[in-house]
């Protein structure tokens, strides 16, 4: 719960600290050129350290779309909008314009529900057998499947919907480009295009193991009438997923993205200000912070459990955390549109 202390929501939005912010984004196309680089020469430790690299560029590249789409780095939106299409191009979430992510994912705030253009549990079970167990097999071990039938679906909608067809152009040159770069690494290594995707699939993974237990929202199809959702009832099926409380340097690793509640409360707050908004909201023990054991955990537990159980319940009516029945959510809300 929110403290009763007020606090000015202005005095953590206008905060620009353009040398962080150009260190950060800096590391995260440093590492991403000098990841795939690595990838390319023939000694095993330079590939290793070119894996992490990339890893964690195409991690940072996904939390500053988000920064991003709160016009959080910037000044002005224009040049939110032309970074953030450029972190989309790094992490594939290109396909989509960011203007349409960002309208989708303020919406998740300002309207406090989640949203989805399809019954994930119902469409599954309607598959044939054989295809059904092979995704949940593939889920099983970890490979997150269902967030690379998610993207396809959204990638390929324009190109069946006739309502769309402005947006057919756009998206097929963008998979020729893709393809083609694609292409041309796989031409000149085969062994980086399979470390390149183990490295996308690193990011997928923490992009979902963090997205997982962030809400207890409820979901809604795109389009339908919404109720009215206030500030406690935010709070409330919102939860903080930090690496550490105790060492918060070891935040940054996700660019303070487990601040979740803050994050919430002034959503403009941008991604260096959010320990100290943290501090300034919460004592710290309040049951909305979800141990880094239990993250772990229960995202190896109920990784397809999760899939036909919804995000399951958090809290008892009594205030009470009830990690049994905590089993998250499948996939990453910011970088694809529902559709």
């Amino acid at each position: 719960m929110v403290t009763s202390a007020p606090i000015n929501p202005s005095s953590y939005t206008h905060r620009q600290q353009p040398v962080e912010n150009a260190i950060v984004i800096a590391y995260t196309l440093i590492a991403y050129v000098g990841g795939v680089a690595l990838l390319l020469f023939p000694a095993i430790w330079l590939n290793v350290l070119g894996f992490l690299l990339l890893s964690h560029s195409l991690i940072f590249s996904a939390y500053l779309s988000h920064e991003l789409m709160h016009s959080t780095l910037f000044a002005t939106r224009q040049a939110n909008a032309l970074w953030g299409t450029v972190m989309l191009w790094l992490n594939g979430g290109c396909y989509a314009t960011f203007q349409e992510l960002a309208l989708r994912h303020i919406a998740h705030h300002v309207d406090r529900v989640d949203f989805s253009s399809f019954d994930l549990a119902a469409t599954l079970q309607s598959l044939p057998k054989p295809l059904r167990q092979t995704i949940l097999v593939l889920e099983w071990l970890y490979i997150p499947v269902i967030s690379f039938w998610v993207q396809w679906r959204s990638i390929i909608s324009p190109l069946r919907d006739t309502n769309r067809r402005d947006e057919r152009g756009r998206i097929v040159l963008t998979l020729l480009i893709r393809g083609a770069l694609f292409t041309l690494l796989a031409i000149v290594s085969p062994k980086a295009l399979i470390l390149y995707f183990l490295a996308y699939i690193i990011m997928v993974t923490v992009l979902r193991w963090q997205d997982a237990f962030q809400h207890t929202y409820e979901v809604f199809p795109v389009g339908s009438a919404l109720p009215k959702r206030d500030r406690q009832h935010e709070q409330a099926n919102t939860f903080s997923t930090l690496i550490s409380q105790r060492f918060p340097w070891l935040n940054l690793l996700l660019l303070n993205f487990g601040y979740h509640n803050a994050h919430h409360e002034v959503m403009k707050c941008p991604w260096h200000a959010l320990p100290e908004l943290d501090r300034a909201l919460f004592q710290g023990t309040e049951v909305h912070y979800v141990p880094l054991s239990q993250l772990l955990r229960s995202y190896h537990r109920f990784r397809v459990l999760r899939i036909f159980s919804g995000q399951g319940i958090a809290v008892d009516k009594q205030g009470n955390p009830t990690p049994d029945t905590f089993y998250g959510a499948v996939g990453v809300s910011f970088l694809v549109p529902h559709s």
